[in-house]
């Protein structure tokens, strides 16, 4: 048998990614992947009718994806949402609390930025298509008007947890958020647990009711996706792989 391959997780320009959906179906086509989950951050705005189609006339599985933004002793943990149904009532209605404060959040970095003579009006940063805007798309704004050297610059200056002009987001626990992922029918999935460094932080998310775990991940090596999966395996969770592409 041919061997199936997926990629469950990657972005597109619904959120933080560079492709339009439709183009990250071909990628994945061109890349002789088998399966593709969408998983942008806190929209499922991706899953339109005419890309189910593509993804048919691709002959390319699709597993509904989502990553969820939560946030656990004040820095950010972030969950995947499989499987469930695009209309579901549930989850969308939770998908657009999140979107709405991060809209409150957007505006309040502004207001800092601006204090600090590096103004971006709104309508800059929520013009277009976009369907979750974060802080990379204000670090792309700053970059284009000159205000920064590089996205990495902005952020290590003003936009990352310790920055300046940091602000912090909705307040939803992981615990939390994964209830509201099973009341919705889906699967829960800790993203990346490889970038949780200390011990004590990760034993607390380790300790939510998840149905899996990312052991898989963009260029890991062998040695470090080992432990995920022997976690994995010992406690019955889904080992899950995806690129964050």
């Amino acid at each position: 048998m041919d061997e199936f391959r997926a990629d469950l997780h990657c972005h597109s320009k619904c959120s933080d990614g560079t492709d339009f959906p439709l183009e990250l179906l071909q990628k994945a086509k061109a890349a002789e992947l088998s399966g593709l989950s969408v998983t942008d951050h806190d929209t499922i705005a991706a899953y339109t009718p005419e890309f189910f189609e593509e993804a048919k006339k691709l002959s390319m599985a699709i597993l509904t994806g989502v990553e969820i933004s939560s946030e656990l002793n004040s820095l950010p943990v972030h969950i995947l949402a499989y499987g469930f149904d695009v209309k579901n009532s549930l989850l969308n209605a939770f998908l657009e609390e999140i979107r709405s404060r991060r809209v409150t959040r957007n505006r309040a970095i502004l207001k800092r930025l601006a204090a600090l003579k590096m103004p971006i009006s709104e309508e800059e940063l929520f013009a277009g298509s976009l369907q979750t805007i974060g802080r990379s798309h204000i670090a792309q704004l700053m970059l284009k008007k000159g205000y920064v050297a590089s996205i990495r610059v902005a952020f290590q200056r003003y936009l990352n947890d310790t920055a300046c002009c940091y602000v912090p987001g909705f307040k939803v626990t992981p615990q939390e958020t994964v209830d509201r992922i099973h009341q919705s029918g889906a699967k829960a999935v800790l993203a990346h647990p490889h970038l949780y460094k200390k011990s004590s932080f990760l034993k607390k998310i380790l300790a939510c009711s998840f149905d899996g775990i990312e052991c898989y991940y963009a260029n890991l090596a062998f040695v470090q996706e080992r432990p995920w999966l022997e976690l994995a395996a010992a406690r019955g969770w889904i080992a899950t792989g995806g690129s964050d592409y």
